[in-house]
């Protein structure tokens, strides 16, 4: 059963330089491409999903269902703090449904978390917890920030994503710990999609 108390946000609008070319459309063993992968997991684990991409692509261009797009207007890179901000206060402006209390931050380029994971960490999830995965002792992705936290969000400018707003709300995190590897393991080089589907699969 999806999840409809979270909402999947899925971060892809970096600019894929250390890869070398638009990883978002690189493909995986199995034919689909790692963002597309990354959207069917979610899809299958939460009832709303939002994609965030930048102003340089058109989002059906990259699998993307246009309701499902949250397109940041700096054509300048802002990071991925000011990319998650400028999500959060678009969907502020949305105005999200009550029963919505927590947010996944997931990133795009993590095509291995299972949608079961994504399930487990949605019942964990609460609106006054910042709930994170753990694999073997190594924090991983979606981090999910409870209602409490969205205004933090939203002001948060850390070119290293959310990690001020964690250090800030200490005494709110949640280790979630899980068994699946997918949540550590995220693409930045093309090697590394041939060497996860082995490990991940």
């Amino acid at each position: 059963m999806r999840s409809d108390k979270s909402l999947a946000l899925i971060m892809a609008a970096g600019y894929s330089r250390r890869f070398g070319s638009d990883k978002r459309l690189a493909q995986l063993a199995d034919g689909r491409t790692l963002l597309a992968t990354t959207l069917s997991a979610a899809m299958d684990a939460f009832e709303q999903v939002r994609v965030v991409v930048n102003t340089q692509v058109v989002p059906t261009d990259l699998g993307i269902p246009e309701a499902m797009a949250l397109v940041i207007r700096p054509v300048a890179p802002v990071g991925l703090g000011g990319s998650i901000a400028h999500a959060v206060r678009a969907l502020h402006i949305e105005q999200l449904p009550r029963n919505i209390d927590s947010i996944a931050i997931c990133l795009g380029d993590m095509p291995w978390v299972k949608p079961e994971t994504y399930g487990l960490l949605a019942a964990r999830a609460t609106a006054n917890t910042i709930l994170r995965p753990v694999y073997s002792n190594i924090p991983g992705h979606p981090v999910f920030f409870g209602r409490s936290f969205w205004p933090a969000l939203a002001d948060n400018l850390d070119d290293q994503g959310a990690r001020s707003v964690l250090a800030q709300f200490l005494d709110k995190f949640v280790a979630e710990p899980v068994a699946d590897p997918g949540v550590v393991y995220d693409i930045d080089y093309p090697s590394a999609i041939r060497e996860l589907n082995r490990t991940c699969r």
